[in-house]
């Protein structure tokens, strides 16, 4: 195909030639599905002579996130990707590579994890790891997943923080959309060749230590300046969006949604919004099910569709901003904080308080948060489902609903 020009591709696919334009220096993974095809279509770039990096073959999850994690000590380029117990099983490192501040990269495609056994998607899996301290993005679509794999180093290794793009399993990496990937020409115009700041890496000629022992008098100090720091990050995501934005022109089918007289397109980095400037309901979402929940309410001119694009850290300064003038709220995810709610329902609760007092916040006192478990273990999301959501919200009934079957 002619360079930056749409071809249908598998999202796995599409996802893995990102990378080989990226050019890291070091690839190491473990295949689990159903994250498999894109580092089984890596290993065939190396194989095949089309990409230069290392390709090192691990013999599990734990020892692939070590493997990247000991060469971005190095000084350079790294990726990853994995999924469900994958991830689980890389926790520590996952935990060990954010206290390091090295600049890691990867994909989890996301699926629901053990006990019972389940290959399907949910977002069980990266929920466990939220609060590790990486910037966790997620795609709703073949392009986002591969938008966000570029902007991902960008933000990486500007902020020396790691960042993982999450997909939906199966749902993204194995089905097919038109998609364009961007040219290693054009990546370069964004995405410079990396050269890490001196006294940042492992270098015989200038030694430094990195994730030294640290007392009760002086590790509190590195996890408020790791808080800090991941918090501070959300308006440079919103600045390197943007100048993304500007070398690739993303479409308006590739950011919030169609432009149409009334409705209001919002799309910063960190949420993109479509709907009604005042509206009755607002429906918000990660990932894949935004492009149900927007066909299934595209002819519904009282209810706005809100898609979190950064989960971590969290924009609850962008959300609140979008929720000021709606009356009802339906917060819907593929997961569950068991024994309280959704994470999402409760991050947005807590973000709908004001910092500065602790008090419930004007939008809060007036706003009727309802929460809606669906698609756990690869369950159907339907567009039946989404439109008696948005029924069932304005009711006084419940605040956590589970919808299996419409």
């Amino acid at each position: 195909m002619p360079k930056n020009e749409k071809q249908i591709l598998e999202g796995s696919r599409a996802i893995a030639l990102t990378i080989k334009n990226i050019g890291p220096a070091v690839v190491s993974a473990y295949p689990i599905t159903p994250q498999t095809h894109i580092v089984e279509d890596l290993a065939e770039f190396k194989a095949d002579g089309r990409s230069g990096f290392e390709y090192v073959r691990a013999e599990s999850e734990f020892a692939a996130a070590s493997i990247i994690l000991g060469a971005s000590a190095t000084g350079v380029r790294v990726y990853s990707a994995t999924s469900s117990q994958g991830l689980l099983l890389m926790t520590e490192v996952v935990h060990n590579i954010a206290g390091l501040r090295l600049p890691v990269v990867m994909t989890c495609a996301n699926r629901a994890i053990s006990s019972p056994i389940n290959i399907w998607n949910d977002h069980s899996d990266v929920i466990t790891v939220r609060d590790a301290g990486w910037i966790q993005l997620f795609a709703a679509n073949h392009q986002e997943a591969v938008n966000q794999h570029v902007l991902a180093y960008k933000l990486a290794e500007k902020l020396r923080l790691p960042v993982m793009i999450n997909v939906d399993g199966f749902i993204l990496t194995h089905s097919y959309e038109p998609v364009v990937i961007p040219g290693r020409e054009k990546i370069r115009k964004y995405l410079p060749a990396y050269r890490p700041s001196a006294g940042s890496y492992l270098d015989p000629k200038n030694p430094v230590t990195l994730g030294a022992f640290f007392t009760p008098q002086d590790y509190m100090e590195t996890r408020e300046q790791l808080h800090h720091d991941l918090v501070a990050s959300l308006p440079m995501i919103k600045n390197e969006y943007q100048a993304w934005k500007k070398i690739f022109h993303p479409s308006d089918d590739e950011a919030s949604g169609p432009k149409t007289p009334g409705r209001m397109n919002i799309d910063n980095g960190l949420i993109s919004y479509y709907g009604p400037q005042k509206p009755d309901t607002v429906v918000i979402a990660l990932g894949s099910v935004i492009g149900t929940i927007r066909s299934a309410l595209r002819d519904n001119p009282r209810i706005g569709v809100l898609k979190i694009k950064v989960y971590r850290p969290f924009p609850a300064a962008e959300i609140a901003t979008c929720l000021q003038n709606a009356k009802n709220v339906a917060i819907i995810e593929k997961a569950v904080s068991l024994g309280q709610a959704g994470p999402l329902y409760t991050d947005i609760a807590a973000g709908l308080t004001e910092v500065e007092t602790g008090s419930l916040s004007k939008y809060n006192k007036r706003l009727n948060l309802k929460n809606y478990i669906v698609g756990l273990g690869g369950r159907d999301v339907t567009e039946k489902m989404i439109i008696e959501i948005a029924k069932d919200v304005p009711k006084k009934n419940h605040y956590l609903k589970f919808i299996g079957q419409i």
